[in-house]
């Protein structure tokens, strides 16, 4: 089948790599022409575990085309718009500005019957909206159906989650468009993936909502860690007591320095945001405290430091080891660890940063960053040491040898990567959030 994938970031670029795989023949189309060079030369521009092999392998098949025209994807049975709708600035609300551009550029090439799929998050009502302007802009009118085919995508798994997913959510008003969604994703339900058929505001609400709960679970483990922190406990212990209850389970309850990314914050402020909109309002405070909280893990964070530091940062070297939001990513937008890094900069440390990926954008986020290319290189006659992303090389870090390389063995564990007895026995100082002083 022939299909189109609307804008090539982190969701379009995935879902095209992954459409080809899997025997479409797919074009990507992005307004962006670095962008759409660097794809059809086969590469990724961005760092995604076993993209680049996939979107290569599309490429050199001839399954897998990008350009900057519209006019392309034309003939397509069916178009994905996968373009990104961040934060609205000045606003929680969430910016449909390249998501309406990508309709009005798509609608006037539509001459015959087809299938245009949302995957994009959006606000719950924008489906419908979208639906009476292809039905209106579109040559071929009526013939132009809408469906909302919500991603669950993880950065740092998402070949994985797209080739094979979990479940998979039909939005759609009509059984043809159901019918022709299920043939796009045979492979899937041939492994028996589970699929639910439902209306399109429903699907709008399906990923945002997952998103919101987990926002919810993570900020209540970091108020629980602050708890344990005030009252000399052991978060560690207390989650694996929690994660043996079978209601609540182990996944997600790992307390840090708060979530961050493209999805988690401007997804649970866009939810607040349209919820009043249709006017529910008053049971919004509670999400508006999973915010809140997530913040202030930030806040913590800093604090602890400049503790650690004996009240003052200004002109002590701190070695940072973390700049994207999570790991097996270079993703670092309002990314907690690069936000910790740039708020000791700006109370005077003279930090040095290491990230396996991310440290071109963390530069480009925050110019006045200074990176290394090692661990030892960022972490060298420090004073005090951050890690700030849960990397498998952090968590792997030998503290005898790092300890040769700073001035003082005091390290802030931001993620509970570390092990505490270990690092300890080899002189360090450990401290975490969610963990007392003893």
């Amino acid at each position: 089948m022939l299909l189109s994938v609307i804008g090539t970031g982190y969701l379009g670029a995935t879902h095209a790599a992954c459409l080809a795989a899997i025997g479409h023949e797919v074009v990507g189309v992005d307004v962006d022409p670095a962008k759409v060079a660097r794809l059809a030369s086969g590469s990724a521009p961005f760092h995604e575990p076993g993209l680049d092999a996939l979107v290569r392998r599309g490429v050199d098949s001839g399954r897998l085309r990008f350009t900057t025209d519209s006019r392309m994807a034309a003939g397509a049975d069916a178009h994905f718009l996968c373009v990104g709708t961040p934060q609205r600035a000045g606003s929680d609300a969430a910016d449909l500005s390249a998501l309406d551009a990508a309709v009005a550029g798509l609608a006037p090439h539509l001459e015959r019957r087809c299938l245009v799929i949302g995957k994009s998050t959006v606000p719950v009502g924008t489906a419908r909206r979208l639906a009476e302007r292809l039905r209106t802009q579109c040559p071929a009118g009526d013939e132009v159906a809408l469906a909302w085919n919500p991603e669950f995508l993880r950065e740092g798994h998402a070949v994985e989650d797209s080739l094979r997913p979990d479940r998979l959510v039909f939005g759609v008003t009509d059984d043809e468009s159901d019918l022709l969604l299920r043939e796009i994703y045979a492979a899937a339900l041939a492994r028996g993936v589970p699929v639910v058929r439902t209306d399109l505001e429903t699907a709008e609400l399906a990923k945002v909502s997952a998103n919101v709960m987990l926002a919810a679970r993570v900020s209540l483990v970091n108020l629980l860690a602050e708890v344990c922190e005030a009252a000399d406990a052991d978060v560690e212990d207390l989650t694996s007591i929690l994660g043996l209850d079978p209601r609540i389970g182990p996944r997600f309850l790992a307390p840090g320095i708060g979530y961050g990314g493209g999805c988690l914050p401007k997804d649970t402020r866009a939810f607040v945001a349209r919820a009043h909109e249709l006017g529910v309002d008053g049971p919004l405070a509670l999400l508006r405290e999973v915010d809140a909280v997530n913040v202030h893990q930030r806040a913590r964070t800093v604090d602890l430091a400049v503790r650690l530091l004996g009240g003052s940062v200004r002109g002590r070297r701190v070695g940072v080891l973390g700049a994207a939001f999570k790991a097996d990513s270079d993703d670092v937008r309002d990314s907690p660890a690069l936000d910790v890094a740039a708020r000791l900069l700006d109370l005077g440390a003279d930090l040095r940063l290491h990230d396996p990926r991310a440290m071109a954008n963390a530069r480009r986020a925050v110019p006045a960053l200074r990176t290394a290319d090692s661990v030892e290189g960022a972490c060298r006659d420090a004073d005090l040491v951050l890690v700030l992303t849960d990397w498998a090389e952090f968590r792997g870090l030998d503290p005898v040898s790092l300890a040769g390389v700073v001035r003082r063995p005091v390290v802030l564990d931001g993620r509970l990567v570390l092990d505490a007895h270990k690092w300890g026995a080899a002189g360090w100082q450990v401290r975490a959030l969610g963990r007392g002083a003893r």
